[in-house]
């Protein structure tokens, strides 16, 4: 598995500063960029509409950037493995999660063994808010990578990215929450609700999540959807409220 960096911390500097990027770190962006392209190029072809998100997005990457591609709607989880196997990626492992009850169940193809490229749809309706989450971090469309063009956004340590032709500006989010919401075009909820998330974890520690389930590669995930629904009252409950609404 992945080691989590262990600076994702909120900070609170006010102050913005710039980032300028040596050569090494624009090769890497480079080729981080190109290869989300390729998955993305391969799921556009089958006709699903995809997108990028996080560092990759933003431009803001390092040694532990993760490859986070996401299609924002449900859609049937063999058309997403179909379209990946047409185009000869590997799918290394399939996962199931749910952050808290009231979140989205999304399904995640990991395509290499340390799952650090993934592909993640939701397996019921995402709220308003939870697409927004995304919005936050920075999502990028295919034809931004095409173009070279990367996106504001917000990181784990609650710091905002505005990238420049050097690299980026970053200043600390807090206490400019309202300038935030309006710079990303959210809502200020979605930017309160990361700052109390994130803060929170920052203070005592990950504390899990309310379902991390591991499936076989032959598994479909509507099959351990079902399974889950018919066992847990909880998650039957968010099931129903999404697709009935």
């Amino acid at each position: 598995m992945k080691n989590k960096r262990s600076a994702d911390k909120p900070v609170k500097l006010f102050d913005e500063i710039e980032v300028i990027y040596d050569s090494s770190r624009w090769l890497f962006l480079k080729k981080l960029r190109e290869k989300a392209e390729e998955i993305m190029k391969a799921l556009q072809d089958s006709g699903l509409e995809v997108m990028v998100h996080g560092s990759i997005a933003r431009g803001d990457v390092d040694a532990y950037s993760d490859i986070d591609i996401i299609i924002p709607y449900v859609i049937p989880s063999h058309k997403v493995e179909a379209a990946l196997t047409l185009k000869n990626f590997t799918i290394y492992s399939k996962k199931m999660s749910q952050a808290t009850p009231n979140h989205t169940i999304k399904a995640h193809l990991y395509l290499d063994p340390l799952e650090k490229t993934s592909v993640t749809f939701p397996l019921i309706p995402f709220k308003d808010l939870e697409l927004e989450f995304y919005k936050f971090g920075g999502l990028a469309t295919l034809n931004d990578l095409i173009a070279n063009v990367r996106v504001s956004g917000c990181t784990k340590k609650l710091t905002f990215i505005e990238p420049t032709l050097k690299g980026h500006k970053e200043f600390s989010i807090i206490g400019r929450e309202r300038e935030i919401a309006k710079k990303l075009n959210i809502n200020i909820d979605t930017v309160n609700e990361r700052i109390r998330v994130l803060t929170r974890r920052d203070k005592i520690g990950r504390t899990g999540v309310f379902l991390d389930k591991k499936l076989r590669l032959e598994e479909s995930f509507e099959y351990a959807l079902k399974e889950l629904m018919d066992n847990n009252p909880a998650i039957r409950r968010v099931c129903f409220s999404r697709l009935n609404r």
